[in-house]
């Protein structure tokens, strides 16, 4: 008796779904209907079929001045073992 009532009060308080709407797809929607990528669009269309891109809805990409850099930009899968001063240190 205790265990099927902890199972119900469980029950209750477990989410469900309102409706089968919250999650389309497009095997659920109408034939016409495009979910897309969750991509912001770059433009407009306009009406005689053209496209319009605004620079404003471009991405723009800040990159730092990277010539004195110490890193380098590729990092092995197989790294071999290499002694720094501080592991030298550490070590002693």
């Amino acid at each position: 008796m205790p265990l099927g009532l902890i199972l119900g009060i469980g029950r209750t308080f477990r989410r469900k779904r309102t409706s089968s709407l919250d999650i389309l797809s497009s095997k659920r929607a109408p034939r016409d209907y495009y979910k897309g990528k969750n991509c912001k669009s770059t433009g407009f269309h306009t009406r005689k079929g053209g496209y319009v891109v605004m620079q404003e809805k471009l991405p723009n990409y800040v990159v730092p001045d990277l010539t004195d850099f110490k890193l380098k930009p590729y990092v092995s899968q197989c790294p071999t073992e290499v002694k720094t001063t501080e592991a030298a240190e550490s070590a002693k």
